[in-house]
């Protein structure tokens, strides 16, 4: 299992080498390059991912525009929760921004591990509680933060996103058009 991910698990609660060598042989390390789409607007997808290496981003289309809603660094669980968790067609896109490397693992596998080890079921639960916190805290800021802040707030978790994606992603993101990103990039800029 790689570090990274090792390290991830054992933060919520401890596992057993019994339990690590389960979990390993049910995940699988690939590469995906850039521009792949891991999962399609109407598609299903068991598939979750862990962010090794790269930027996944997750986006919907309105009125034929990218309308980009999150993006998954390093040390980030990537999945469309509707579509594993209840088998509904996804309503959003997950594309690759760059080259990736991810760790790929299954919903149905991660059930037949719960029922050979319980405790696997309560680490997944502890780990996606802190993906919800996460994502209602990026809800939040959304719907409370003027666009400034919310910019600031990108720059501060994610600095890596500015030097390695288009501007209008990342406006897209930040719910304004590249334009208005250059007019709030400048301002900051002259306050210094």
């Amino acid at each position: 299992m790689d570090d990274k991910l090792l390290i991830h698990f054992r933060s919520t609660q401890q596992i057993s080498d019994e339990e690590i060598s389960a979990i390993d042989e049910t995940l699988t390390v690939k590469q995906f390059k850039k521009g792949t789409l891991l999962l399609k607007e109407g598609h299903y997808s068991s598939d979750v991912f862990f962010v090794l290496e790269g930027i996944v981003r997750q986006y919907f289309v309105a009125d034929g525009l990218d309308k980009t809603s999150d993006f998954f660094t390093e040390g980030q669980w990537v999945l469309s929760t509707n579509s594993v968790t209840q088998n509904i067609a996804s309503t959003h896109f997950l594309e690759c921004c760059l080259d990736c490397k991810l760790i790929v693992g299954n919903s149905e596998k991660g059930e037949h591990l719960y029922k050979r080890y319980p405790n696997l079921e309560t680490v997944s639960r502890k780990l996606m509680q802190r993906v919800f916190i996460e994502q209602q805290a990026k809800i939040e800021a959304y719907v409370l933060d003027a666009p400034k802040e919310r910019y600031l707030k990108l720059l501060k978790s994610n600095p890596e996103i500015f030097q390695k994606l288009p501007q209008y992603q990342i406006a897209s993101y930040i719910g304004v058009t590249p334009e208005s990103l250059s007019r709030i990039r400048k301002r900051l800029a002259q306050k210094g």
